[in-house]
């Protein structure tokens, strides 16, 4: 499994064109795009693509001001979405109230962790998937999966007997360090900048074919 955030490297057009190039040379991907870019992504790629939100917010429809509600993410196409990242970071009660939510409307939820204790935690709430990352190697080129080996094996280990997805994610940079995740254990690999903030980002693509 592959899971690529766009993050805020890309806005508008260039949004689409990335997207669409992953397409060609990787067309299973998920690719978590900016919220307004939702509609637009959607609606100009292939079934095969899976198209996820970069957050999501718990609150109801109704009263309420500047939050990404998760109807507002089904409306766009959004199938899912990726919750607690490094760099969007919310308390254990928000996450737990957002994917009560998501679950409601049927949003699968990715959520983010560097800890092996929130973890044990997380696997509480049974998500789609739990990709574990270290915000000190995010877009170091530096990986996970040659820098915290051991803990994304005790990762792997506590999320063995439930259907959770296990991803990791931070530096991740060639087809090797997808590889070693799957060594390891993951089932996939969560990335931004080798794709995202690329020039040539189909080199990348190319090196994860037949691995991911």
């Amino acid at each position: 499994m592959l899971i690529i955030n766009f993050k805020n490297y890309k806005v508008g057009k260039d949004v689409l064109d990335l997207a669409k190039k992953i397409e060609i040379y990787y067309n299973k991907a998920i690719i978590a795009v900016p919220f307004t870019e939702l509609g637009e992504t959607v609606k100009n790629l292939g079934p095969n693509m899976q198209v996820y939100a970069q957050h999501a917010d718990f609150h109801d429809l109704g009263r309420g001001t500047g939050f990404i509600i998760p109807e507002c993410l089904v409306n766009k196409g959004a199938i899912g979405t990726i919750i607690n990242h490094s760099e969007h970071k919310i308390k254990m009660p928000e996450i737990k109230k957002t994917v009560k939510r998501c679950n409601e409307v049927g949003l699968k939820i990715i959520i983010c962790s560097s800890s092996l204790r929130e973890v044990s935690q997380l696997k509480k709430l049974n998500p789609y998937a739990i990709a574990f990352e270290d915000k000190k190697l995010i877009a170091t080129g530096k990986s996970i999966t040659a820098y915290r080996q051991h803990d994304i094996k005790k990762f792997v280990d506590i999320l063995k007997d439930s259907e959770i997805i296990p991803l990791c994610g931070a530096g991740i940079s060639g087809g090797e360090d997808a590889v070693q995740s799957i060594v390891l254990g993951c089932k996939g690999v969560l990335v931004s900048s080798i794709v995202a903030n690329s020039q040539t980002p189909e080199k990348f693509l190319k090196e994860v074919q037949g691995v991911l």
